[in-house]
């Protein structure tokens, strides 16, 4: 769930004052003082700049059209900035979220898809962009399978897991710094052990047991063994409660966007027009310690005086710097988890039978292709959509013997034949996406102690890095990639304002 996304006993999620809103409220008035008037040179609305080999120096390229890259350039815009270009490898807008078109017009999200309480950012973006939202429909039973087995039972939107756990794991949590956790004095012991160390030294059930080993492969894309205690905690911390983290009612799954979470980045691409260039994949960034920097594509060099590289750190990886990053840039770049992608199915019906037999669509399965199914239908239920997280490694290769393989589970868990006539059938496989490697960064124990996390936000000459990875709250998640995204923004307009005024002050 983590990709994308408070009960009894939860807290609010804490955002410090110096990160968020406030942070970028400030910021903004910055801008308003000059920097719109630095950017624009004093004319009327300009055409988006070419830069691609005619010698123009933009003031800011940016890369990736993700939800942080075209925040930073709706941002740049809002200033009055018309110097500045947003280059995309991709033939789409939306980096890790994406729609699945279905019949009569209607979508089903293929990414990232869910917000909750606490997640401000993201849904203050989708108001000013006039993107209504609306609630999960969990109501109902869900099923969980095993071999042969089945049990029922009706979730009521929460994680069904032992009170006094939840309160113990909440617990240690708050004990967390609510910013760069790993900074902490205690963050090492934390870190040395996984989730899975932390649980067995508890009287876990097997049934609790089972629901956290589902809980971190949806969060985190990753088994238990293999996330770090101090990640799942700071997330837990951010979102003020395992339940608000795992959960549907009140809590991250809970709220779903009109039109589909890739909707944020079409509306913010179709207002920047030419700013914004598709099928553009960066290959070499030169003289970034210059005070212009070359940025290499297919399609002609770029030039500008700021690059905000808005892409997670593995991709980074992917591309040549001149000169060299530092050393410890390059190791974070190159040992950046990217073990967490995710395959996720749609399957479609003439409408959502299953709420009339008293059934939510939920179903978590231990073995099998099936990791967890949902109700995914529009809001006016015109179409029935059974979203699901797959083991893509389990599911026929064929795409027909695939939907079959689904239908049968759907159809003998609800004990509805009707689940075997689906209208279409959608699959997402993450992990084959060239662009993104990894949806969620998943941090096996000793990974943020290691001395690493302070080159991942900390500019390097022109470079500004950003991407949810980036965020100091919500980081993983769409809520953390709109946040780094006004970041980059806010970094990029100071540093052309400072170098605006050192030249007034030269002259």
């Amino acid at each position: 769930m983590g990709a994308d996304a408070a009960g009894p006993g939860a807290h609010p999620a804490v955002e410090p004052p110096d990160t968020g809103r406030r942070r970028w409220l400030q910021g903004a008035a910055v801008m308003a003082s000059g920097l719109a008037a630095t950017a624009t040179a004093g004319a009327g609305p300009r055409p988006a700049p070419q830069g691609d080999g005619d010698g123009e120096v933009l003031d800011v390229l940016i890369i990736g059209a993700g939800l942080a890259g075209l925040t930073a350039a709706r941002d740049l815009h809002r200033a009055g900035n018309r110097r500045f270009l947003v280059l995309e490898a991709r033939d789409r807008v939306g980096g890790r979220t994406l729609n699945h078109q279905l019949r009569d017009g209607q979508i089903s999200e293929a990414g990232g898809q869910w917000i909750g309480p606490g997640q401000t950012a993201v849904a203050d973006l989708a108001r000013e962009l006039e993107i209504g939202t609306f609630k999960s429909d969990y109501r109902g039973r869900g099923v969980y399978c095993m071999g042969q087995g089945r049990v029922v039972e009706d979730t009521h939107g929460q994680v069904d897991m032992d009170p006094r756990l939840v309160a113990e794991v909440d617990a240690l949590a708050r004990s967390l710094r609510p910013v760069r956790p790993w900074a902490a004095p205690e963050a090492a012991a934390l870190d040395k052990l996984s989730m899975a160390d932390w649980l067995a030294r508890r009287h876990v059930s097997e049934q609790d047991m089972l629901t956290w080993q589902f809980a971190s492969v949806l969060t985190m894309g990753t088994s238990l063994a293999q996330v770090s205690l101090l990640q799942y905690l700071s997330l837990i911390r951010y979102a003020g409660g395992f339940q608000t983290l795992e959960g549907q009612k009140d809590a991250a799954q809970e709220t779903r966007f009109i039109g589909g979470s890739q909707r944020l980045s079409i509306r913010m691409a179709e207002a920047l027009k030419d700013f914004v260039r598709l099928k553009t994949p960066v290959t070499r960034i030169a003289h970034w310690d210059q005070p212009v920097t070359e940025v290499h594509t297919p399609q002609g060099v770029f030039r500008a005086r700021r690059v905000i590289v808005a892409l997670s750190p593995s991709l980074c990886h992917r591309l040549a710097f001149e000169p060299v990053l530092p050393a410890d840039r390059q190791r974070l770049q190159r040992l950046w988890p990217t073990h967490g992608p995710f395959a996720k199915t749609a399957m479609v019906y003439p409408e959502p039978f299953w709420f009339a037999k008293g059934y939510n669509g939920q179903i978590g399965c231990v073995d099998g292709p099936v990791i967890w199914s949902y109700d995914n239908s529009p809001p006016d239920q015109r179409l029935g959509v059974i979203n699901a997280f797959v083991r893509i490694g389990e599911m026929p290769g064929d795409p027909a013997a695939a939907r079959q393989r689904l239908a049968t589970i759907y159809a003998e868990a609800m004990q509805d034949k009707r689940f075997l006539a689906p209208l279409e059938f959608h699959l997402q496989d993450w992990g084959q996406e060239p662009y993104t490697l990894s949806c969620v960064p998943p941090m096996a124990p000793g990974f943020l102690t290691s001395g690493l996390m302070p080159a991942l936000t900390r500019n390097l000459g022109s470079l500004i890095w950003s991407g949810t990875e980036t965020a100091d709250l919500w980081y993983g998640y769409m809520d953390g990639a709109v946040r780094s995204g006004h970041t980059a923004a806010l970094v990029a307009l100071q540093a052309l304002q400072s170098r605006q005024a050192g030249r007034e002050v030269s002259a």
